[in-house]
């Protein structure tokens, strides 16, 4: 065995896949700054200085908006566990690998799952959630792929979060592919809780996963009985 301990030298690839994304020289200077501790005042400072930013490429004015530490999957996780509670129905619109992922994680904690289904690589069309919203009685969420990387398709959402709204139903959506490479409005679109990853159209290295929440979104996390 040996105990080589040497520089470690990772050779440049043109990156060209859905992510991770080339990384600005900037953002790898930015990486060789000391490590300071979180309670440091400079550290809630760059909290705040992130936040503005990210209001800004969400399109929104939330309060609750900021990147929490981990992949695209942790937001999704944050996102979900923070609004379902055990009992809970939601609807997820199922057109797609992630999307599946979502209808998993509502069922692990403990969520009743109503399925919509499209063949991968068709639209969710939203008279077909409009009717799983009559079917399935009190639907506290609506869940959603804006844009899912195993197809490459991008969702409408304007009109399904009316129909949610319509049906007091909170809309989560996943925009981990989408966020800062095609239009996004948070705050217009009426969406409640969306999150994404650093890695793909915000060309930054991955684990970090920007995510905001709507004061009604904030209202059900505070609601919750657990």
């Amino acid at each position: 065995m040996t105990n080589d301990l040497s520089e470690l030298n990772v050779p440049y690839r043109l990156l060209l896949g859905p992510g991770p994304s080339l990384v600005h020289p900037r953002v790898y200077r930015a990486m060789t700054a000391p490590v300071i501790g979180y309670l440091d005042p400079v550290f809630i400072q760059l909290l705040d200085d992130t936040q503005r930013p990210l209001r800004t490429v969400f399109r929104t004015e939330n309060d609750f908006t900021m990147a929490i530490s981990g992949t695209g999957t942790a937001g999704m996780e944050a996102a979900i566990y923070n609004v379902v509670e055990p009992g809970d129905t939601v609807v997820v619109c199922q057109n797609g690998y992630f999307a599946v992922r979502m209808a998993d994680m509502v069922r692990r904690c403990g969520g009743e799952v109503a399925l919509v289904e499209a063949d991968w690589g068709k639209l969710i069309e939203p008279e077909r959630v409009e009717a799983a919203l009559k079917d399935a009685g009190r639907v506290k969420v609506v869940a959603i792929v804006h844009g899912e990387t195993s197809t490459g398709v991008l969702q409408p959402l304007e009109e399904i979060s009316r129909i949610a709204h319509e049906h007091g139903a909170l809309l989560l959506a996943d925009a981990v592919t989408s966020l800062a490479g095609c239009e996004l409005r948070i705050d217009d679109w009426g969406i409640d809780v969306c999150y994404s990853g650093t890695q793909k159209c915000l060309s930054a290295p991955p684990g970090m996963a920007p995510l905001t929440m709507s004061a009604q979104a904030m209202e059900a996390v505070a609601k919750r009985s657990e």
